[in-house]
C-alpha cells in the first residue's frame, strides 16, 4: 500500500518545491503539514519494495535519500524563521529545496523503472486491439469478395509459416503467464515479445487468407476469424497477467489468469485445426463449425459473468440484434439438412456474427441506467437461453455432418422452434424496457406519424425564416402608403403558423386512431391501413411543400419580384392541400372526438389565413403599379380595323393559353390522385 502512495506524494512534494524559492524571501511558514511526511510514512511502510529485488532495492534507496533531504530542508526553513533576514540562511534553504527536487525525480525515475512490466502490459494491450479492428476490416473485404492473391501464390505457401508462427506464441504465452510472478523485466520483455509474435501472426494469417482467392470468401472469413479469436485470448490473458503481477498464488486474480491462459491455449489450438483443414474441402466446414461453437461459449461465458458492459445502448438496437438470430437459424436448419460443406461454412460465419452481436447489444441494453432490475434479469435470461438454444442446434448440426441421418434432420424442427421461441421471449424483454414506448418502427402507422412530425418541423423552419424579412425600404413620397408588404408578411406568418398547427393536430388524431384500435391494430387491415397511412404522408407533405413555396412567393412579393397571380396562387395551393389532408384524416376517425375537433378548427384557421391572404394581394395598389398603357386609335378606317384584328387576336392567343393552363392544371391532380386511396380521390370528387 506504501508504494502506491509514494508517487502521489512525489508530485505533491515537487509541486511545492517551486514555492519554497519563490517564498523563501519573505516570512516562512511551519512545516507542520508538509507533503514529505506523507513521503516519509510511505516509505516506512514500503519494505515490500525488498522483495522486488535489485529495483525494490533502488527505489527504497531513492525514498530514503529524498526523507534526509526533506528533513534539511525542514530544518534550514527553521533556521530562516528565526533569522528572516540573514542571506546566507536563505542561500542555503535554497540549495536544499534544489536537492529535494533533484531527488524526487529520482524517486518518480525509480518508480517507474520499477512498474516497467506493468506499462508494458498497457502497451501491448492497446497494440493487440489495433491488430483486432485491423482483422476485422480485413473480413470487411473479404465478405465483399475484394481479398485477392497476391500473384500465383497457394495457401500451401503460407501455411509452414503460420503454424510455425502460432507455436511461437504459444511459448510467449507461458513467459507471459511465468512474468505474473516474476520481475517486472521479465513480465515487460515477455509482453513486448507476445505482441511482436502476434502481429506476425496476424500479418501471415491475411496473406494465407488472401491465397485462398476472392471467389472462396467464406472460407477466407473462417481463417481469419480464427486468429481473431487468438488476438482476443491475448488481450484478454495481458490484461489479467497485469492484474495478477506481484499478487499472492490464492489471490482471485491469480484464477483470471489462469482461465485467461486456458482460453488462449484453445483458441490457438483451433487456429491449428483450421489452418491443417482449411484446404480440406471435406472437412473444413465441420472445422469451422466447431470453431463457431467454442466461440459461441466464450462469448456465452463473457456474457454470464458480473462484470458491466464498456458502454450502455437503446433496446432498439438490441431488437435489430434479434433479427440476425432468425434469419441463422434458417441458414443453420437447411445447412444441417443439406450437409453441403459449403452452407456449414456459411453458417458458421452467420451464426458467430449473429450470436456475438445479439450478447453484446442485449448485456448493452439490459444494463441501461433507465432499465428496471427485474426487467434487467429477465432480458438477460433470456439472452442466456436464446444463445444456449442457438448452441443446442449447431451441435446438432454437427452431430447429422458426421453421422447423417433422416430422425436426426427431423430433430432439427424442434431445436429451431426452441430457438424461435427464446427470440420472441426476447423481443418482449426488450419492449419491457422501452416501456409503453415502443413501437414497430416499421409500422405503416408510426411512419405517417413521424412525416407528419417532419412536415410540422419544415413548416416551422419556413415559417421562421418569414419572420425574418422586411419590407424593403422605399424613398419616402408625399402620400404613399407602406402597408402592402407588412400586410403580406403577417398574413403569410398567419398562414406558416396555422398550416403547423394544423399538422400536429393531424398527428394527434392519427394517435388517437391507434390508441383507439381502428388503425394498425388488426392484422387483417394491414394492407388497407397502409393505403390510408400513404394518404396520410402524401397530404401532410402537400402541405409542407406548399406553406414553403407560400413563404418563398410572399419574400418575393416583399422584395418586389413576384407577381399577383403566384401570391394567389401559393395561397390557394395551401387551402386545397389542407382540405386534403383533412379528408384523408377522416377518412377512419371519430367526427365527435377530441383530437378531430382540434383538427377541424387547425384547418379552418389555415382557410381564413388563406382567404386574407387573397384578399391582401388582390386589393394591394403595389401589384398594380404598372403604367397604363395608352392606346392610340388610328384616324382612317384601314389602321383602326388592323387594331381591332390584332385585339381579338392576342385575346384568342391568351385564351388559348388559359386552355393550356388549365388541362396542364387537370393532368397534373389526376397524376396526383393515383397515389392516393380510393376513398379520398372518391372524397376528393365529391
Amino acid at each position: 500500500m506504501g508504494g502506491s502512495r509514494l508517487p502521489g506524494s512525489s508530485s505533491l512534494l515537487q509541486e511545492v518545491m517551486p514555492k519554497v524559492n519563490d517564498d523563501s524571501s519573505e516570512e516562512v511558514t511551519p512545516f507542520e503539514d508538509a507533503p514529505s511526511q506523507g513521503s516519509c510514512r510511505s516509505c516506512t511502510s514500503s519494505d515490500t519494495f525488498t522483495s522486488m529485488g535489485p529495483i525494490g532495492n533502488h527505489i527504497k534507496n531513492r525514498v530514503q535519500e529524498l526523507g534526509h533531504n526533506c528533513a534539511s530542508l525542514v530544518l534550514k526553513a527553521g533556521s530562516l524563521q528565526c533569522s528572516p533576514t540573514d542571506a546566507y540562511t536563505k542561500r542555503e534553504l535554497i540549495e536544499s529545496a534544489r536537492k529535494v527536487s533533484e531527488k524526487i525525480s529520482h524517486v518518480l525515475a525509480a518508480l517507474q523503472a520499477g512498474n516497467r512490466g506493468t506499462q508494458a502490459c498497457i502497451t501491448a494491450a492497446s497494440t493487440v486491439s489495433g491488430i483486432i479492428a485491423d482483422l476485422d476490416t480485413t473480413i470487411m473485404f473479404a465478405t465483399a469478395g475484394t481479398l485477392n492473391r497476391e500473384n500465383e501464390e497457394t495457401f500451401a505457401d503460407h501455411r509452414e509459416n503460420i503454424l510455425k508462427t502460432a507455436k511461437a506464441l504459444v511459448e510467449d504465452t507461458k513467459l507471459l503467464v511465468s512474468g505474473a510472478a516474476a520481475s517486472q523485466e521479465k513480465l515487460a520483455h515477455a509482453a513486448q515479445s507476445s505482441v511482436v509474435t502476434i502481429t506476425r501472426l496476424a500479418e501471415v494469417v491475411k496473406l494465407g487468407a488472401a491465397s485462398l482467392g476472392s471467389d472462396d470468401p467464406e472460407t477466407q472469413v473462417v481463417l481469419i476469424n480464427a486468429v481473431k479469436d487468438v488476438a482476443k485470448a491475448l488481450g484478454d490473458l495481458i490484461s489479467a497477467t497485469k492484474g495478477a503481477s506481484g499478487k499472492a498464488s490464492d489471490d482471485p486474480s491469480m484464477y483470471n489468469l489462469k482461465n485467461a491462459a486456458k482460453v488462449m491455449v484453445t483458441n490457438v489450438t483451433s487456429l491449428l485445426k483450421t489452418v491443417k483443414a482449411v484446404e480440406d474441402e471435406a472437412t473444413r466446414g465441420t472445422r469451422a463449425l466447431e470453431a463457431t461453437i467454442e466461440h459461441i461459449r466464450q462469448e456465452l461465458a463473457v456474457f454470464s459473468s458480473a462484470n458491466p458492459p464498456p458502454k450502455t445502448s437503446m433496446p432498439e438496437e438490441f431488437i435489430r440484434m434479434t433479427k440476425g438470430i432468425t434469419i441463422a437459424t434458417a441458414k443453420a436448419v437447411a445447412a444441417g439438412n443439406s450437409c453441403r460443406q459449403e452452407d456449414v461454412i456459411a453458417t458458421a460465419n452467420l451464426s458467430r456474427k449473429a450470436i456475438a452481436e445479439m450478447l453484446h447489444s442485449c448485456k448493452q441494453a439490459a444494463y441501461h441506467p433507465e432499465v428496471p432490475s427485474d426487467v434487467r434479469t429477465r432480458a438477460l435470461r433470456f439472452g442466456k437461453e436464446c444463445s444456449q438454444g442457438y448452441l443446442a442446434l449447431l451441435e446438432h448440426v454437427l452431430i447429422i455432418l458426421q453421422k447423417p441421418s433422416t430422425d436426426l434432420k427431423q430433430q432439427l424442427a424442434t431445436y429451431s422452434k426452441r430457438v424461435a421461441g427464446s427470440v420472441t421471449e426476447l423481443i418482449q424483454a426488450a419492449e419491457a424496457m422501452k416501456g409503453t414506448e415502443w413501437v414497430n418502427p416499421e409500422d405503416p402507422t408510426v411512419i405517417a406519424e413521424n412525416e407528419l412530425l417532419r412536415a410540422a418541423a419544415a413548416i416551422e423552419a419556413a415559417a421562421k425564416k418569414l419572420e425574418q424579412l422586411k419590407p424593403r425600404a422605399k424613398p419616402k413620397q408625399a402620400d404613399e402608403s407602406l402597408n402592402f408588404e407588412e400586410q403580406i408578411l403577417e398574413a403569410a406568418k398567419s398562414i406558416a403558423a396555422a398550416t403547423s398547427a394544423l399538422v400536429k393536430a393531424a398527428s394527434a388524431a392519427q394517435r388517437e386512431l391507434v390508441a383507439q384500435g381502428k388503425v394498425g391494430a388488426v392484422p387483417a387491415n394491414a394492407a388497407d391501413d397502409g393505403q390510408w397511412s400513404q394518404g396520410l404522408i402524401s397530404a401532410a407533405r402537400m402541405v409542407a411543400a406548399a406553406t414553403s413555396s407560400l413563404c418563398e412567393a410572399a419574400n418575393a412579393a416583399v422584395q418586389g419580384h413576384a407577381s399577383e397571380e403566384k401570391l394567389i396562387s401559393s395561397a390557394k395551393q395551401v387551402a386545397a392541400s389542407t382540405a386534403q389532408l383533412l379528408v384523408a384524416c377522416k377518412v377512419k376517425a371519430d367526427q365527435d372526438s377530441e383530437a378531430m375537433r382540434r383538427l377541424q378548427t387547425a384547418g379552418n384557421a389555415v382557410k381564413r389565413a388563406s382567404d386574407n391572404l387573397v384578399k391582401a394581394a388582390q386589393k394591394a395598389a403595389a401589384f398594380n403599379d404598372q403604367e397604363e398603357e395608352n392606346v392610340v386609335v388610328k384616324s382612317k378606317m384601314v389602321g383602326g380595323i388592323a387594331q381591332i384584328i390584332a385585339a381579338q387576336e392576342e385575346m384568342l392567343r391568351k385564351e388559348r393559353e388559359l386552355e393550356d393552363a388549365r388541362k396542364k392544371l387537370a393532368q397534373i391532380r389526376q397524376q396526383q390522385y393515383k397515389f392516393l386511396p380510393s376513398e379520398l380521390c372518391d372524397k376528393e370528387e365529391n
